[in-house]
């Protein structure tokens, strides 16, 4: 029997704000992907070495996992956080639920869904702190991944509403998905092995405060068996990155683009 997934199709927030672009970094694929803090309100700036990139969190800070859809097509996005998805709470695998984006859409992501209108907020702890950890599965603490998928083209006579309902890839062959095992095999031996020949890492994701997040189901029919696109971000404190050889800018020194408008609501009154 077909195995139905709910794939979540991401609702413009209440209040969104559009904000400037940062530069692209050299990514094959439809997708960006960055993590923002979000207590201070800045994207963080990643940064390369031994072939991975870097993000440098602060402990105790709320953050998101920010996605850009740059291509022209709608993508589905498997988010995985510390090797969990980030939506069902599975060990991830590209095979499951993920977030679909519109063309052109930036997302944030910011926290484990809990229902369709609730996440647990997404927040820098300590390793042991992590949800990894607190449920049995600590190998994988410190990594951002997503694996995205394109949408098989549909001729239409006209433009279609989107609906609400379940849908997953077409059945793999046994080939296949012995395939797509070993391609996903082979990236957790790339992320454990790397972790076993460094320090041990100072951040992990905690499972925060609720909050509000819209989704809701949609159609989304996987143009491909495998991923289009695979990505991964690794987060550690800014003091494991200077011990790694990683230069870090501080936040005085990053670039800061002229805002026409910098004031975005109006401030409260000074005190009496």
């Amino acid at each position: 029997m077909k195995r139905l997934l709910p794939l979540l199709l991401i609702l413009p927030q209440a209040g969104f704000r559009p904000a400037p672009l940062p530069p692209p970094m050299p990514q094959d694929g439809p997708v960006r992907v960055a993590l923002v803090d979000r207590d201070r309100g800045t994207e963080l700036r990643s940064y390369p070495a031994d072939g991975q990139r870097w993000v440098a969190g602060e402990r105790g800070h709320r953050y998101a996992v920010r996605l850009y859809n740059d291509s022209p097509r709608r993508v589905l996005v498997v988010l995985s956080v510390d090797g969990v998805n980030a939506i069902s709470g599975e060990d991830a695998d590209p095979s499951q639920t993920g977030y679909v984006l519109n063309p052109g859409q930036r997302a944030d992501i910011t926290g484990w869904r809990k229902t369709q209108d609730e996440v647990a907020q997404f927040v820098f702890s300590s390793p042991s702190g992590s949800y990894a950890s607190r449920t049995g599965r600590p190998d994988n603490v410190g990594v951002v991944g997503v694996a995205v998928f394109e949408e098989a083209r549909r001729w239409y006579p006209r433009p279609q509403p989107i609906l609400r309902g379940r849908a997953g890839p077409a059945p793999a062959s046994a080939s296949a998905s012995a395939e797509a095992s070993a391609a996903a095999d082979a990236s957790a031996s790339r992320i454990e092995g790397y972790s076993a020949k460094s320090q041990a890492p100072a951040l992990g994701t905690g499972h925060g405060a609720r909050e509000s997040s819209s989704v809701r189901d949609t159609d989304f029919e996987r143009a491909t068996r495998s991923p289009a696109q695979v990505l991964q971000l690794r987060y550690d404190s800014a003091r494991n990155l200077r011990a790694r050889g990683i230069l870090l800018d501080s936040p005085s020194r990053l670039d800061r683009q002229p805002q026409a408008f910098p004031n975005r609501y109006v401030p409260d009154p000074p005190a009496r």
